[in-house]
């Protein structure tokens, strides 16, 4: 009587969520690399704190 339930959509969610901000702002950094150095970098230390925390909470989440 008990339905089963695939959550394969909401683990691909939970991904897209953990590393597609960090994937954007480390191509937004390298297309800014050549103009602004500094702009570039702030925005791949964002990327990898964004990911650090991602991988806190939504690890976290999916164990």
């Amino acid at each position: 009587m008990f339905l089963e339930v695939n959550l394969d959509g909401l683990i691909f969610i939970i991904l897209a969520i953990m590393f597609g901000p960090a994937i954007i702002m480390a191509f937004v950094g390298f297309v800014i690399l050549k103009k602004n150095k500094k702009t570039a970098k702030i925005f791949f230390i964002l990327a990898a704190v964004y990911v650090l925390v991602s991988l806190g909470i939504c690890g976290s989440m999916v164990l």
